[in-house]
């Protein structure tokens, strides 16, 4: 057998099948167009050739999902801006149509008291702790201001000049326990005052306090100042009744009043110094 590997003949036939492999081999890849050392490193390369490629769409992939998140992200900030307008616009409006009801209350209530003289003030502080909810104002002793003056929104009272400095005041609300001023109900001219209490200041009301258990006052009339002050004229309108109570403590009745005006939303005032 070893004779039979090593003889002339075997070598011959060897040589011949090895001659016709290379042969198929080569016309294999000439009908691909390729050079064989070309065919062996593309051969030998394909499987990194593809993990290559599946990278390089991953990448594609990721940079065009960056680029629209991107474009999203203008069109978002874009759309804030424009909306961000819009409310200062509304804002601007909001202010604009309070101040003008204001004016329009304001100016009625002088031309039916032209011997008033006011001082025109704009809230620049509150106390967010006081249940009775105070404010301050941009007027003080240099404007004419003094403890005491009533402080108006239009023809609405919502509180007298409590402290005084040179070049700002503070208000208290006609919500405060310590508020108190004569006061009458337009329809059967029942005389009393108004004042406030801690629980009837959360819901943002005050009351005609000390009237008779046979009181002719009705809910939903308008209770004015009754002038028996120095400080305080009479007409300046307070609120209107929400509904009539007994006290828990005697024989008297009161009525729970809804002030003119939101405290929480008053911007501007006049102070009245001079009546």
């Amino acid at each position: 057998m070893n004779n039979l590997f090593k003889s002339t003949r075997f070598k011959l036939i060897t040589g011949i099948i090895a001659l016709l492999l290379v042969g198929a081999l080569l016309a294999a890849i000439a009908g691909r167009g390729e050079t064989v050392p070309s065919a062996v490193v593309g051969t030998a390369f394909a499987p990194c050739h593809y993990v290559a490629q599946k990278l390089a769409n991953g990448i594609d992939g990721v940079f065009g999902e960056v680029s629209g998140n991107a474009q999203y992200e203008k069109e978002i900030k874009k759309l804030t801006e424009e909306v961000g307008d819009l409310r200062a616009q509304l804002v601007d409006y909001e202010n604009l149509k309070s101040q003008n009801a204001l004016y329009k209350e304001f100016l009625e209530l002088k031309e039916e008291n032209n011997n008033f003289k006011f001082a025109e003030a704009s809230v620049i502080g509150r106390d967010s702790a006081d249940i009775y909810k105070s404010f301050t104002i941009s007027q003080g002793s240099v404007n004419g201001i003094s403890k005491g003056n009533a402080v108006l929104w239009g023809k609405y009272m919502v509180g007298v000049v409590d402290k005084v400095y040179p070049d700002y005041s503070v208000v208290k609300t006609v919500l405060d326990s310590t508020f108190n001023v004569s006061a009458y109900e337009i329809l059967s001219g029942e005389i009393s005052y108004v004042t406030g209490n801690a629980k009837l200041a959360r819901e943002g009301k005050c009351k005609m306090a000390n009237l008779s258990s046979q009181t002719k006052v009705s809910v939903g009339s308008i209770i004015c100042t009754a002038g028996l002050s120095t400080t305080v004229p009479k007409g300046l309108i307070i609120g209107t009744v929400d509904e009539i109570n007994d006290e828990p403590t005697d024989i008297s009745s009161y009525a729970v009043i809804t002030p003119g005006v939101d405290i929480d939303e008053i911007t501007s005032v006049f102070v009245l110094t001079e009546f």
